[in-house]
């Protein structure tokens, strides 16, 4: 009688797990190591409660990496989005003294922004140009686009540091000037920046904050405003490019919007130095370079979730085709000192 043949079994090397969790790994994106990845090494692993469990962690990550994006995970829903990004236990920032549009698709959950499909979005960090910005902002894919539509990001630690010395010399000492012309039908109006009907509540905010303010004919609106260009870390202390200095130039716009406006001061946005004077358009292209040189691309999968610092990451967006929704949230509001 031939007995049964003992079974086999095979001796597999254990995987390499990262001590932040048994179920969860990290590693960064290649080839310039940033964003770090976040993605489940089993099934079931519920973000929400395992997101509390390892905050330390997924903190001291975002401030070395600047940006961690989570895959594979089951983040169905907005309001599952929602529930992982208040386990920071941050206050959640309302979109004010804005800059693009966006729907409010439920409490402080925006649509990234609702710019024309075939434009793209020039690299920046939300609300630099503010009084009040959000240290943390998160993106959640809801849909992802049928071709392109990527969020490029870039660490402005290296964005600061591969600046031209001269370049970067100039922009520290001097800062930056903001001007803009809030209007109906080019750009956005004082109603839709403001969230206010009342220009009583625009002008205590302009006062509040040092910005001048002039109203105009057919209810427009022109406010200036100095800001830093080059601000430190709050935590790491660290010198990081943070302002809108590019996003808000004119020669920044497409050549076709640039060439439809014959006057300068009709633009609803446009920078200078601090005091005044115009930036040159060879220092507008080194900045744009130092960006280019170190943005990092990948496309969207649903459910997928971009944290980042705010003032160690800029981001920006490329043009796609298809219907896309990317959701937003900003949160912990830093104020000027």
């Amino acid at each position: 009688m031939q007995l049964p043949t003992r079974p086999q079994f095979s001796i597999k090397a254990p995987k390499s797990i990262d001590p932040i969790s048994s179920v969860v790994k990290k590693e960064p994106m290649q080839p310039k190591g940033f964003p770090l990845v976040y993605s489940p090494l089993t099934e079931g692993v519920i973000l929400k409660s395992w997101f509390l469990s390892h905050l330390p962690e997924i903190e001291q990550d975002l401030k070395q990496f600047g940006a961690i994006l989570l895959r594979g995970f089951e983040v169905p829903t907005r309001d599952a989005f929602q529930e992982v990004m208040h386990q920071f236990n941050h206050e959640f920032l309302s979109y004010k003294d804005r800059s693009s549009p966006r729907t409010e698709i439920k409490e402080n959950i925006y649509n990234s922004t609702e710019h024309p499909a075939d434009q793209i979005i020039n690299m920046h960090n939300e609300l630099s140009y503010s009084h009040t910005w959000p240290q943390k902002i998160a993106f959640y894919c809801f849909k992802e686009a049928l071709e392109k539509g990527e969020t490029p990001i870039a660490d402005v630690r290296k964005v600061w540091n591969n600046l031209p010395e001269t370049v970067a010399n100039k922009f520290e000492q001097k800062g930056i000037l903001y001007r803009r012309l809030l209007q109906k039908g080019i750009g956005l109006s004082w109603q839709e920046v403001y969230q206010t009907d009342d220009r009583k509540v625009v002008e205590e905010y302009c006062n509040f904050h040092k910005m001048q303010f002039v109203w105009l004919e057919d209810d427009r609106l022109e406010i200036k405003w100095t800001r830093p260009a080059v601000r430190r870390h709050p935590e790491t202390g660290e010198k990081v490019w943070f302002n809108h200095g590019y996003f808000f130039n004119f020669l920044a716009l497409a050549p076709e919007i640039r060439d439809a406006f014959t006057d300068p001061d009709e633009l609803p946005f446009n920078t200078y130095y601090g005091d005044g004077s115009l930036i040159e358009e060879g220092y507008l292209k080194a900045i744009l370079q130092a960006y280019q040189d170190e943005c990092v691309y990948f496309s969207w999968k649903q459910g997928d979730i971009l944290l980042m610092d705010n003032m160690l990451a800029a981001h920006g967006r490329n043009a796609y085709k298809g219907d896309r929704e990317i959701n937003v949230v900003m949160m912990q509001p830093c104020k000027e000192s």
